[in-house]
């Protein structure tokens, strides 16, 4: 049994709504390249390099800053040394991966 007509004419329009959507994005998105086996598996690059930006110059706020902006239980990575600590949040890290920053006077790389 087939739709009637307006049904038939509503799934055409949705169909041409979705592609219209959806097609330049999948056409955007880049195909994984195989890049070797490891263990008997395939290796894969997703992402181009440098396709998620690093932290590079982090802003701080003070404790009591952070503590009205971030949820009790939210996820920290923190590095202390002598009298100098600080930490960055784990959601936003989740956006970037890495903060290259400075405990005093030491250069690191913060990774997540």
């Amino acid at each position: 049994m087939r739709p009637p007509s307006f049904l038939r004419f509503i799934l055409y329009l949705n169909t041409v709504i979705l592609i219209s959507i959806v097609g330049p994005v999948l056409a955007e998105r880049p195909e994984p390249e195989v890049h070797g086996v490891f263990d008997g598996d395939e290796m894969y690059t997703l992402l181009p390099p440098d396709a998620i930006p690093a932290i590079t110059n982090p802003e701080y706020v003070t404790g009591e800053e952070a503590a009205a902006q971030m949820l009790p239980e939210e996820p920290i990575i923190g590095v202390a040394t002598g009298d100098d600590a600080v930490c960055w949040s784990a959601w936003q890290l989740d956006h970037h991966e890495i903060v290259d920053d400075y405990i005093g006077e030491t250069p690191i790389a913060a990774t997540w």
